[in-house]
């Protein structure tokens, strides 16, 4: 895959670590409950729009291209802040979601096919020392 030109700002371009299509992973979060809505892929272009538009633009692996999210099916989402991981491979989009974020139309990604799981618990401090 060529990576498209992009405008985005060198600084954060620098910062970034991607794979080798030139893509790194995107999670949206709902600003105001913490719910993690969903996994996407972006490139430098997707970035640079997702943070000049105020809407989340990703790059579509499978159709190779720019999607804008909700722009065909009105499930959008609005960018409330967006931040880079320590180690720049990795953006969180905490955004204001309207409607289902997956495409399956659940709420979120991870809504479908919860795994059992063995639950832990940290130690109260009693038991710490």
């Amino acid at each position: 895959m060529s990576v498209p030109a992009s405008n985005l700002d060198p600084k954060i371009a620098d910062r970034l670590k991607r794979d080798e299509n030139g893509l790194f992973p995107a999670i949206a979060q709902q600003y105001d409950t913490g719910e993690v809505l969903m996994l996407a892929w972006m490139n430098d272009e997707a970035l640079h729009r997702t943070l000049t538009t105020g809407r989340c633009t990703y790059w579509s692996r499978s159709r190779q291209e720019y999607w804008v999210k909700g722009e065909s099916s009105g499930h959008q989402q609005w960018v409330k802040s967006v931040a880079l991981d320590c180690d720049g491979d990795a953006v969180l989009v905490k955004v204001d979601q309207v409607g289902a974020a997956c495409h399956t139309g659940d709420r979120t990604c991870w809504d479908a096919d919860r795994l059992d799981a063995v639950v832990g618990e940290r130690p109260k401090e009693s038991d710490a020392r």
